[in-house]
């Protein structure tokens, strides 16, 4: 893709977010890599729902703007965090879905192999502590998992999810979504017994078949 390409494909995935419920107001932030030291990203204060390709910033490794009108968002910094980690991403999505938040507030954990869909495409959801909103503490709470999963909960606060590309990004992220939705309405009728060992096994066998791609968390990594 060009760069136009890529400012209307952020602009896709925000409407997607916006309208799905995984943000709300001016909440969440996109990104993708243009280069090692360069950056397309949203801006600080947006509506996710209603950006246009010329709202969007370009960034530098430092979080420094480059390009555009509006601030770069303090968020970045986790962004840059990813990046960092993952050389072998190229898109960033943080959000706030509901779900996925509700469940760290109560305790349930989406690393338990459960649903069969996310075991096959993500192995499991970890969730990592909590760091306070608009600062740089959230790049280092992620930093060590984020090198192992794709997508990931901030205790409290939302999601970050990465991938190939923007769409790859946000498609994990409505994977982690759907997981915390069914998993947080089936435990409200009592416990979820988890999927034995070896249809884990078979599920990750069919992850590499199909492709792989993707990491698989796995708690004994």
């Amino acid at each position: 893709m060009n760069q136009e390409d890529l400012r209307e494909a952020i602009c896709e995935v925000g409407r997607r977010m916006y309208a799905n419920g995984f943000v709300s107001a001016t909440d969440g932030n996109i990104s993708i890599r243009l280069a090692p030291d360069r950056f397309l990203c949203t801006p600080s204060g947006i509506s996710k729902g209603f950006m246009k390709p010329d709202d969007l910033l370009i960034a530098d490794d430092k979080g420094n703007k480059i390009a555009g009108t509006g601030k770069v968002t303090s968020e970045f910094f986790t962004h840059l965090a990813a990046y960092e980690e993952r050389p072998d991403i190229s898109a960033v999505c943080h959000a706030h879905p509901v779900h996925a938040i509700a469940c760290t507030l109560v305790g349930i954990s989406l690393t338990d192999a459960i649903l069969p869909e996310v075991v096959m495409s993500l192995g499991g959801i970890p969730t990592v502590e909590y760091a306070t909103p608009a600062g740089k503490e959230g790049a280092e709470v992620i930093r060590d998992t984020i090198r192992r999963c794709d997508a990931l909960i901030i205790s409290r606060h939302g999601t970050i999810t990465v991938g190939h590309d923007v769409f790859a990004a946000y498609f994990n992220l409505e994977k982690l979504e759907h997981a915390a939705r069914t998993i947080l309405l089936a435990r409200g009728y009592g416990e979820i017994p988890a999927l034995s060992t070896e249809e884990v096994e078979k599920l990750h066998a069919a992850h590499e078949r199909y492709g792989g791609g993707t990491k698989l968390y796995k708690l004994e990594e």
